[in-house]
């Protein structure tokens, strides 16, 4: 199971048993998007090879209001 917390400043992932930080300038880099426009989707599947995607996308400037 992963967990993401967001915040303004980049994401706190739990992966497998695995905590660490995605920077915010990191997911914009590989996402080649804004912060606020990436989705929670996104993250997954930058974090994980095969991620369980369940419902729909939420944009992380949403997530954060």
């Amino acid at each position: 199971m992963t967990t993401l917390a967001f915040d303004e400043e980049g994401i706190d992932v739990v992966y497998e048993g695995t905590e660490f930080r995605l920077e915010r300038d990191l997911i914009e880099e590989a996402t080649e998007k804004s912060y606020y426009d990436v989705t929670d989707h996104e993250v997954l599947k930058i974090v994980a090879e095969q991620p369980n995607l369940q419902g729909e996308p939420r944009r992380v400037g949403d997530i954060l209001q």
